[in-house]
């Protein structure tokens, strides 16, 4: 079936009830009183909170990300329709809309590790001390470091590496928004930046400290060819870095992703040996 012209094809596709759609369009009048609409969108974030439905995923046809609005009206009403609470874990209190998961099962979180209801972490994933947001998905063999942060709908892949004090940022809002994606057996270097719907590729190595947005320039030093921007490409190790730029104050340099080398397809990522190409360009590792 065809959606209807007015309608993002991102809910077209949704495993969630059009009953979200009709709440958003009334949502300035909602509150924690509606009972009826607070159970249905409770049950909707239950089915993100278990993997079921997605804010975003691939599309393993074509490879763009294809954003569930639906998913993410659940998630922005929930806000809206869930009263204050206070909880407590352990020595630990809280008061807030959104309680923790209780999705943990085959998963190892270490005491410290935060992942609110709403977000899913895959059986096999490891979380050190680390927070995981309202509607993101953590995929099975990953690892979240110490200190690493996951923000709302951000979408990481199987058997990556967020290092220590990696902040992958989130997006809710606008509509249409993509949010950041981490595919399949990334590694991203402990204190990187990557927000704004950027995206890192298959098997790519992001080096320490690198910052990506969707409007970072990303360049190929073998050839200084420009690359997509916001993207760092498939089975590639890349660093921060600067490029020149005239503006009528002077010529300051603004920041870019560096694309060192191309690795064979389906590389592991040895620590050494990724040191030592960093190390062959003058970054330390």
């Amino acid at each position: 079936m065809n959606a209807a012209p007015d309608t993002p094809a991102g809910i077209a596709a949704s495993p969630l009830p059009a009953r979200i759609d009709e709440l958003w369009a009334r949502r300035g009048e909602l509150t924690p009183r509606d009972a009826r609409a607070r159970a249905v969108v409770v049950a909707a974030v239950d089915q993100i909170d278990a993997g079921h439905a997605r804010v975003a995923r691939p599309d393993p046809r074509t490879g763009e990300i294809v954003v569930d609005e639906r998913a993410k009206r659940a998630i922005l009403l929930a806000f809206r329709l869930l009263p204050m609470v206070a909880s407590q874990v352990g020595d630990f209190r809280y008061h807030d809309r959104v309680p923790l998961t209780s999705h943990l099962d085959g998963v190892r979180a270490v005491a410290g590790s935060i992942v609110r209801w709403g977000a899913y972490v895959a059986p096999g994933a490891v979380l050190m001390p680390s927070f995981v947001n309202i509607g993101a998905y953590v995929d099975s063999g990953t690892m979240v470091d110490t200190w690493a942060t996951v923000g709302s709908g951000a979408q990481i892949g199987k058997n990556v590496h967020l290092s220590g004090g990696v902040g992958i940022g989130g997006v809710l809002e606008p509509p249409g928004a993509v949010p950041v994606v981490i595919e399949d057996d990334a590694f991203i270097g402990s204190r990187c930046m990557v927000v704004g719907g950027a995206r890192v590729r298959r098997g790519a190595v992001l080096g320490a400290g690198a910052i990506l947005t969707k409007t970072t320039h990303v360049i190929d030093t073998e050839t200084g060819e420009e690359l997509p921007l916001g993207e760092v490409p498939a089975w590639s190790v890349c660093v921060g870095g600067f490029r020149n730029r005239k503006f009528p104050g002077g010529e300051f340099g603004m920041a870019c992703v560096l694309v060192l080398k191309r690795l064979p397809e389906g590389s592991d990522h040895d620590k050494a040996a990724l040191n030592d190409i960093l190390r062959d360009h003058g970054v330390n590792a």
